[in-house]
This record gives C-alpha cells, sequence and structure tokens, in this order.
C-alpha cells in the first residue's frame, strides 16, 4: 500500500515507483501531490493552476504508458509541475524558477522525462510527429508517443498544420487535449465554441453510450464488422454535432470527451488507447485551479502567482518603493484606453494575453475595439495589417519572446507595404524566472534591420505615455515599435499631459568629459545613478538616452563622437546586433575612432533567475558601468597619464 512516509518528504521519487502501486491508493496520492504543489508554490511563486488541473492526468499517463521509453510531451509547459515532481525532480523543486534552479517549463537538458523544450505553445504535434516517424523509420512500431496540448495552444496556426500532416501520415500518436476552457485568459474563438459544442452533445454521448451497450457481448458484436461499427460512429459524430467533427475529418480518431479528474476512467482508457494503432486523440475535460478554491473561483488572476498564504488565498508580494508606483502594463492599459477615447481609429489586438498586457479595462469598455485573437502572433500581425490598410490604427500588443513567431508577416504584411501598425512589444528585455524560451533579447536585433521601421524604448514611465501618443499622432509609413519591460518604472512626471515626440531624437541627460554612457530603455536608470555616485567622486561622465534604436539620433551621435574618446552603450538585450552594434556601425562608417564598450545580454540564452540578478549576472547594472567605466580610466592613465 502507498504511505507517504515511504519515501521521505515526497510522496513518488520516480515513475517506475509509480507504476508498482496498487490502483486504489492512487487517489491518494493525487491529493498528496496537489498539497505538495500547494505547499510549495504558497512558498516559492510560480504557475499554478494549470498544473492543479492535471493532477490526476499526470498520474495517469506515467501510471500507464512507460516513460521515458514512450514520449511525452506537455504543450504548454507550465503545466507540467506535476510531471516534474513524478519525475525525480520533487527534492529541488523549492528552486522551480529561481536563479541556478529547476526550470519552470520541460527541459530537454534537466531530465530525460522531459522529451521536448516547450516554453512557447503548439509546438508539441509537430515534434511528437516527428518522434513518431523517426520510430517508424527505424522500425520501432511498440514506441507510444503522446502529446498534451491544452486548448489554448490547439488555436495556433503551428498546431493545425501539424494536425494537418498527422491525419495525412497516420502516426502511432496519441493526443491528449485537455480542454478547461482556458489558456492564460478565458477561451476565445469559433473553435473554443466548438469544443464547448462536443463536451455539450448530450444527444451524441447518450447514443454513443447506448450503442456501446448494445455491443457490449460477443453475440450481439457478431453481426456487426469493425468497420461497420467505426462508420455508424462516425455518422453520429456528424449528425449530431453542430458540426462535423474535425478531428475525425482529418482522419484523426477521436475519442471523448471524459471527466479529466477521474483517475481509474483515466487510466482505463489509456490502457485501452495504447493497443489502438495511428493517430487519436482524447478530449479530457478538467478544471484549472482544481483543489485550491481560489485558483478556481479566478483562473486568471492564479495562472501564475508569487507568495501567498495557503489558507486564505492573499499574496505576499512585497510592496515596491513609492518611486516605482506603476508598471509599464498598468501605465500601457491606462494610455492605451485614453487615446482611444479621443481617436476613434485606434484598436488594441493581443494574442492571447489581455490580462498580462492589461487591456481587460479597455476591452470591457470598448469591447469591439479590442480583439484577442487567441495564441496567434503570426495572425495577430497581418490581421493588424487589414485592419491598417482600411484606415484604422492597430495597436498591436505581443510579448517580446512570442513575436520572433511573427516575423515574416511584419516583414511581408506590415513593413514592405509601409503599414501604420503600433507594434506594443511587451516584456522586453531580460523577463526573469520563465528563463530562455520567454527573455525578450532578441528584438532589437531582428527588427532594426528591417526597412520602414521605427523603433523606440522608453526609459520612465513618462517617456512611454509620450511615445504611445506620438506613434498615434505622427504620421509614419510602416510599423511604429515600442518596446518594454516587464514591471515597474519610475514616472519622472506626474502629468497628465502629452507631449510628441520628434521621431529619432534622443536627449542629453548630462554633460561630462572623457567618457559617454549611451543607453535604451530602462536600464538607462543604472546609468543615471552610476554618474550620480560617481559624480560624488568628483568623476563627470556623460550620459545620453538614445530614445529610438531606429532611426538613431545622427546629430546626437556626432556630438558624442566628436567629443568623448570613450563610448559605453548600454542597453536591455542581446549585444550581437544591438543598438551598441548600430552605434558601432555608425562610428566605422563616419570614421570616427573611439574605445567602445557594449553592456548587455551576451551571445547565450539568458537563464531564468530575477530581473536584477540576470542585470547583474550579464553586467549591465549600475556596478557593472561603473566598473567599465573604473577600466576606461584605468586604461588611459596607464596610456595617456596626461589625459586623466
Amino acid at each position: 500500500m502507498y504511505k507517504k512516509e515511504m519515501t521521505g518528504n515526497y510522496p513518488i521519487n520516480n515513475p517506475e515507483e509509480l507504476r508498482k502501486l496498487p490502483p486504489h491508493v492512487l487517489p491518494q496520492l493525487s491529493q498528496d501531490l496537489r498539497t505538495f504543489l500547494i505547499d510549495h508554490i504558497a512558498m516559492y511563486g510560480g504557475h499554478f493552476s494549470s498544473s492543479l488541473g492535471v493532477v490526476e492526468l499526470t498520474i495517469a499517463l506515467h501510471y500507464v504508458f512507460n516513460t521515458p521509453k514512450d514520449k511525452l510531451i506537455w504543450d504548454v509547459g507550465h503545466q507540467a509541475y506535476v510531471h516534474k515532481l513524478l519525475t525525480g525532480r520533487a527534492p529541488l523543486f523549492h528552486s522551480n524558477r529561481l536563479f541556478g534552479g529547476i526550470s519552470g517549463f520541460p527541459s530537454m537538458e534537466e531530465n530525460e522525462f522531459d522529451a521536448f523544450g516547450t516554453g512557447h505553445s503548439s509546438t508539441s504535434l509537430s515534434a511528437i510527429l516527428g518522434m513518431a516517424c523517426a520510430a517508424s523509420y527505424r522500425g520501432d512500431h511498440n514506441r507510444q508517443h503522446i502529446a498534451v496540448i491544452g486548448d489554448g495552444a490547439l488555436t495556433a496556426g503551428l498546431a493545425f498544420e501539424a494536425l494537418n500532416n498527422i491525419g495525412f501520415q497516420q502516426p502511432n500518436v496519441l493526443i491528449i487535449l485537455n480542454d478547461n476552457n482556458m489558456s492564460i485568459d478565458a477561451g476565445t474563438g469559433a473553435l473554443q465554441n466548438y469544443l464547448v459544442d462536443l463536451i455539450s452533445g448530450h444527444a451524441y454521448n447518450k447514443l454513443k453510450a447506448h450503442l456501446k451497450k448494445l455491443l457490449s457481448t460477443d453475440k450481439q458484436r457478431a453481426g456487426w464488422s469493425i468497420a461497420a461499427i467505426r462508420k455508424l460512429e462516425k455518422l453520429m459524430k456528424t449528425g449530431l454535432l453542430a458540426s462535423s467533427n474535425i478531428f475525425e475529418a482529418l482522419n484523426i480518431r477521436y475519442f471523448g470527451p471524459i471527466d479529466g479528474h477521474n483517475l481509474p476512467k483515466l487510466i482505463k482508457v489509456f490502457e485501452q488507447l495504447k493497443q489502438i494503432p495511428g493517430p487519436k486523440i482524447l478530449h479530457c475535460v478538467t478544471q484549472k485551479g482544481k483543489g485550491f478554491a481560489p485558483a478556481m473561483l479566478n483562473k486568471e488572476l492564479w495562472h501564475a502567482t508569487g507568495k501567498f498564504d495557503k489558507l486564505t488565498g492573499m499574496r505576499l508580494e512585497n510592496k515596491s518603493s513609492l518611486l516605482y508606483r506603476n508598471t509599464f502594463q498598468e501605465v500601457f492599459g491606462e494610455t492605451l484606453t485614453q487615446l482611444a477615447q479621443s481617436n476613434n481609429r485606434i484598436v488594441a489586438i493581443s494574442p492571447a494575453m489581455l490580462s498580462g498586457s492589461k487591456l481587460t479595462s479597455m476591452k470591457q469598455a470598448m469591447p469591439h475595439r479590442v480583439f484577442d485573437v487567441g495564441i496567434c502572433e503570426q495572425h495577430a500581425v497581418t490581421f493588424s495589417a487589414g485592419l491598417a490598410t482600411d484606415g484604422l490604427l492597430p495597436f498591436c500588443v505581443i510579448y517580446s519572446t512570442f513575436l520572433q513567431r511573427a516575423y515574416d508577416q511584419l516583414i511581408h504584411d506590415v513593413a514592405l507595404q509601409k503599414l501604420q501598425v503600433v507594434l506594443c512589444i511587451d516584456r522586453a528585455g531580460v523577463v526573469g524566472p520563465d528563463g530562455p524560451t520567454h527573455q525578450g533579447a532578441f528584438d532589437i536585433a531582428f527588427l532594426r534591420c528591417i526597412p520602414n521601421i521605427v523603433g523606440a524604448s522608453p526609459m520612465t514611465l513618462t517617456d512611454f505615455r509620450n511615445l504611445l501618443f506620438t506613434a498615434q499622432a505622427a504620421p509614419v509609413d510602416g510599423p511604429f515599435a515600442i518596446r518594454y519591460p516587464k514591471g515597474f518604472g519610475i514616472q519622472d512626471q506626474d502629468t497628465n499631459r502629452f507631449t510628441k515626440l520628434e521621431i529619432g531624437k534622443g536627449r542629453k541627460l548630462c554633460a561630462g568629459k572623457d567618457i559617454a554612457i549611451l543607453s535604451l530603455g530602462p536600464v538607462g536608470q543604472y546609468a543615471r545613478e552610476a554618474c550620480s555616485d560617481l559624480l560624488n567622486e568628483g568623476i563627470s561622465i556623460a550620459h545620453y538616452d538614445l530614445r529610438f534604436f531606429k532611426p538613431l539620433d545622427e546629430q546626437l551621435l556626432h556630438e558624442v563622437f566628436q567629443t568623448y574618446p570613450y563610448v559605453i552603450t548600454v542597453e536591455d538585450g542581446c549585444t550581437a546586433g544591438g543598438v551598441g552594434s548600430a552605434i558601432m556601425e555608425f562610428m566605422v562608417d563616419h570614421g570616427y575612432k573611439a574605445s567602445l564598450k557594449r553592456l548587455g545580454l551576451s551571445d547565450t540564452f539568458a537563464v531564468q533567475g530575477t530581473q536584477e540578478e540576470l542585470h547583474r549576472f550579464y553586467g549591465y547594472d549600475k556596478e557593472a558601468i561603473i566598473a567599465a567605466i573604473r577600466q576606461f580610466y584605468e586604461w588611459s592613465f596607464c596610456q595617456y597619464p596626461g589625459l586623466v
């Protein structure tokens, strides 16, 4: 019999132990895992409600299938916490999403049970198809291939492309559709309505159960061929649902819907599906946040959380200082709503990130002017392009890491056609504990090479408001991209008035001699603090806020390179191709000779940790800037003793 004390503080250490347990003890294991998860997330924070909703599903999968030999992919990976607990990572779970700790998503480097890394959504079906085809190519027809995909992840184009190919290739694949009517926000779109139709198809389910009862004995089955039964089942699905079953139409066998919290039922169904070759999809209905009442009542709020009181559900996150009163996201939502009230051309588009981008209030106030298109970044950008062709001014709000998925649409559909689309690039720069898949490292580098684009990054919340105002007030032929980080910012002017900024113009924040710092975005606060600290030592450093990374302020740069022999650039993004590289190109193109030091993310995928930890680790916080300045002074004193 299963006893918690058998394995110390952790219920199960690996799936092999799990598979030795008798079925009747598994419900208690489910409860223990939920308790463990709630205790740890309350203490350390992390993605929460998604994993609470798949406890029974996770146990059943590892109980029935021979993982890691059988391949199991979780999509999106933030629902894989219970999977991590069952695969040897419970003793390390306190380090989840922390600097130097285990990843909050499946990671092939971290554990052999993580068959594929899934930080971004909707990749599982393509990946599992590749694995199944590889096994078939090698002659291995026994290995099982399972992909658990959320209903939100299924909305992406990549998932549909994979379904189309799976129906054609006919691999040995089991798709688990985890349907909880949610992604991060509530599900939207025709597919969501379709899944609801499947779930609520009482007539179909009743008739299916009756047919099963009729054919429950060998005698009654004798007069029916397998082909006839399959044909009858398909006719039932086609005739009794509002529309034909899309999965069956793609030649993927559909089973369900079933209760994703009924552990005995899940185990029985998985055992049966193991014996059925070819592609099949099992529709599991689960409840996000199951087992924790506050998460069940407010699914959006509890998708991810910081520390909280597990008895009351009260958040225990640290209060910010008065200097940091608002987040960039809050200012964005408030400002765009304000601008939209006076400019009826403005509409907002979000790929399933309304709450994260703080568009919920605008959606409530102006429901016909805010579009949540689901997890479809490519569609979001081209949809915005279509809106722009007809005179509207779309503000397309996409996280930096997800904009990577819409690169072709940005080039081909927006920039090439000089369409006025405002790209609001949320979570730019390092975002913290979500790790390498979510760090907004590359947008400056991949945007500044695109013709017809304006690119900016505000240093303060006031600048951010003014850039949003400028984007809708200035006549621009092409996209206007504004990148901004996750979290709090400084508001240097407490005013509701807007100022139209000159495109491509930076500003000089303080004068100095010998060394100039050129910063872009909120990390300019580090430069400002460094200059202030050094001024107290009698060291005067010039500081310029670039504000725009395309076009660059050439007048400002001529002033810098004609005045200062030493230049430091600071950016919250990759230095390879970033704004520091752009300034270095300017220096070379105009024949300037200066010593230039670029601070930012190195040529690697940024690890997880808090933003402050990562700024320090990658060397572009205040201390790193001061160290670079001192290095220049030490070098210049050795080379030219009379210079400083």
